[in-house]
């Protein structure tokens, strides 16, 4: 590879000296590199101003944490860019690179000693009140959670257009292999190994013990319609994109879920055993 941006976390490297080494890095191996300008992401809309980033750019370098390279596969997600993550933040799961080992991944890739993995995407659509709203991608999750002044909401579950099952609880996330082991772990969900075909369903304190989570085909498509606990009151939940707020639904409205057309090319440089970086970057003593 010889074409290379900088997407950089200002949070995280506030004076982009990171950035500016690897950039000085960079260039005197002869190639080339660019460091984007950064957009305000209080609403989740944007991280950076992908319009800028050059059409031959071969690798996208993020600087950050899990968050923010999440918000780099939105950004990228039209421009077809691997994404290099070098982890400036705490756990880091999706950025295996830390900044001690940046020029030897760099070498790594200059060299194409470096595997592309594809990971899915989610694609979520939302019909509010019988009209269009919000479209959106994610690469970990599309999360359902309860909002206003409900304690449960009720949700019925719709796979290929049958009804599986109708969930009262505290939400429903819909999560890819590579989001399993954030949201979906933590409630419960299992931890599915990235480049297998397969999405988890796993509901927030469901109000029943036996509705727990399960697995289904990244082909399936999911229907999610907002059902109303009590007559006198709308349930309300709030929809998030890769934990960014989308709008509030209320009973009656519906989210389509599938996979997208689109993926997300992460570069991998160290040949760990997917467990193996499982155990690291978690804590788990025993697999």
């Amino acid at each position: 590879m010889e074409r290379f941006c900088i997407i950089v976390n200002s949070e995280k490297d506030s004076n982009h000296h990171t950035a500016q080494a690897i950039i000085d890095y960079i260039e005197s191996r002869g190639k080339t590199c660019f460091l984007t300008s950064h957009t305000s992401s209080e609403r989740c809309d944007s991280f950076t101003k992908a319009e800028e980033i050059p059409e031959d750019t071969e690798c996208a370098i993020v600087l950050g944490g899990d968050g923010t390279i999440l918000h780099a596969a939105k950004d990228l997600l039209h421009l077809d860019i691997p994404i290099l993550g070098v982890n400036m933040g705490t756990v880091g799961y999706l950025a295996e690179i830390e900044p001690h080992n940046i020029r030897f991944a760099l070498e790594k890739v200059f060299q194409n000693e470096c595997t592309l993995e594809k990971r899915i995407m989610l694609y979520g659509s939302i019909t509010s009140s019988g009209k269009m709203g919000k479209r959106d991608h994610a690469l970990n999750d599309i999360v359902i959670s309860r909002g206003g002044q409900c304690r449960v909401v009720v949700m019925h579950l719709y796979i290929n257009d049958l009804l599986i099952d109708t969930y009262v609880a505290d939400g429903l996330i819909v999560s890819t292999p590579t989001g399993s082991t954030g949201y979906n772990l933590s409630a419960g969900g299992p931890v599915m190994k990235p480049g297998i075909n397969a999405l988890a369903v796993t509901p927030i304190c469901p109000h029943s013990l036996n509705q727990s989570s399960f697995v289904i085909s990244s082909e399936d498509r999911i229907r999610l319609e907002i059902g109303q606990r009590r007559e006198s009151m709308q349930d309300e939940v709030l929809v998030y994109f890769d934990g960014c707020e989308a709008e509030k639904l209320k009973s009656g409205d519906v989210i389509e879920i599938k996979k997208a057309q689109e993926c997300t090319k992460m570069i991998k440089i160290v040949e760990n055993s997917y467990f193996d970086i499982l155990k690291n970057k978690l804590g788990t003593e025993r697999m």
